[in-house]
């Protein structure tokens, strides 16, 4: 309307005027309701045309959207394992900080996983008290087997040296079964080194790595346990959190609530913008809004992120072909849009919708000394237009709360 009415004043009014003053035709007699295209007709299609070319360069150049909500951060609270709620510690909307317990898991399984790791843990420890004092026996067995192959020896010995002087005191025989027992005394002697190397294989390696294999066993065990409470892992509030003890969570089917953080938790302004726009839109862009949370206030902002794919298009892998006609609903160009200083967004709850405006800025470009004359026209024509929209911009923060409480049957 607003187009209309500022080209109807280059184009209606102008060729009214030469009607009335220059061909003397008065309003009422030849300029009557049934002859003002007749006569007008010049004019109505120059302006015609003139508004829908104006409306054109102004939605292109100056792009706008009402698809724009001040966007949020939210956490969703999630056990890492399946379980039912034994306890919960928080309530619906209360602030937590960051690792405060919000509810607890039936544990029992966990805790009796980890008091047989600590009970394996306190048995290999006792073994190594065991095999220590094994230790310390096999010494005394290792003496008492090497005294006995002493023994056995010096009487083969002198077996031997007594049959060699004289061959009638000793038999041969009996010679034959003290060499069998000196070496079945050496074969003890043997016997109790292999076992004290055993029991020193199992105090230097063996039980070592049983007692560290208990002790990862029970730090398992303890993080198992540990998994059983499940804390927030941001500082924020706690929304739609329903859960009561006895509930069964799981973190691929059910989620336990949400946690909106209360720290950084406003990115700014995300808006959709046409797909058209897309060569327009650039970082740095001059912007404004308006949200319905904060009636009757333009607030200035600035491009500083467009998403360089648009979400429509997206292909998951599934079991299944997908049919190009599933992506033919055309997208929007996602904006990220901030304000120009800090706490421009104060007073706008994070999820507000809002309308934005962007505005194209040839300032740049008129400044260059080997601009043309048409071009530095034309670019003054983009950038000139542009206060058109913020107009209609202002028009629309001013009419929104009465579209809204009364137009729309509130």
């Amino acid at each position: 309307m607003v187009e209309l009415f500022l080209c109807s004043l280059l184009t209606i009014f102008p060729d009214f005027l030469f009607r009335r003053f220059v061909q003397g035709k008065r309003i009422g007699r030849e300029i009557t309701i049934y002859t003002v295209w007749y006569e007008l007709r010049y004019g109505i299609t120059a302006c015609l045309v003139l508004t829908i070319a104006l409306i054109t360069l102004i939605f292109y150049f100056h792009p706008a959207s009402s698809n724009v909500t001040a966007a949020f951060r939210t956490v969703t609270i999630l056990p890492e394992k399946n379980g039912r709620v034994a306890e919960v510690f928080v309530k619906l909307n209360e602030e937590v900080k960051a690792g405060t317990p919000l509810f607890r898991l039936d544990s029992r399984e966990e805790e009796a996983a980890m008091e047989t790791a600590r009970r394996r843990s306190a048995e290999v420890d006792a073994q190594l008290q065991v095999a220590k004092m094994e230790l310390a026996a096999a010494d005394g067995r290792i003496t008492q087997a090497e005294a006995a192959y002493m023994q056995a020896q010096d009487e083969l010995n002198t077996k031997t040296e007594l049959m060699k002087r004289n061959a009638n005191v000793v038999t041969q025989r009996e010679l034959e079964r003290l060499k069998v027992a000196a070496d079945g005394r050496e074969g003890g002697v043997r016997e109790a080194l292999a076992s004290k190397e055993v029991l020193q294989t199992q105090i230097s390696s063996l039980l070592p790595a049983q007692k560290a294999s208990a002790e990862a066993a029970l730090a398992q065990a303890q993080v198992e346990l540990d998994r059983t409470v499940v804390r927030a892992g941001v500082t924020g509030v706690v929304q739609q959190f329903a859960l009561r003890a006895g509930d069964v969570v799981n973190p691929m089917i059910r989620s336990a609530g949400i946690l909106v953080p209360t720290e950084n938790r406003r990115v700014g302004l995300v808006g959709g913008f046409l797909q058209i726009e897309a060569q327009v839109m650039k970082v740095g862009m001059i912007a404004e809004a308006t949200c319905a949370a904060k009636p009757f206030t333009i607030i200035p902002m600035v491009v500083t992120e467009i998403q360089d794919v648009i979400a429509s298009g997206q292909v998951r892998p599934t079991d299944q072909l997908v049919d190009v006609t599933q992506l033919a609903r055309p997208g929007t160009i996602t904006v990220y849009l901030e304000p120009l200083w800090p706490g421009l967004l104060d007073g706008i709850p994070p999820g507000s919708s809002c309308i934005a405006n962007a505005y194209t800025n040839n300032h740049d470009e008129l400044a260059s000394p080997d601009i043309s004359t048409g071009r530095w026209l034309y670019l003054h024509l983009i950038d000139t237009v542009g206060l058109v929209h913020a107009l209609l911009l202002r028009l629309q923060a001013i009419l929104l709360p009465i579209q809204t409480l009364v137009l729309s049957g509130h």
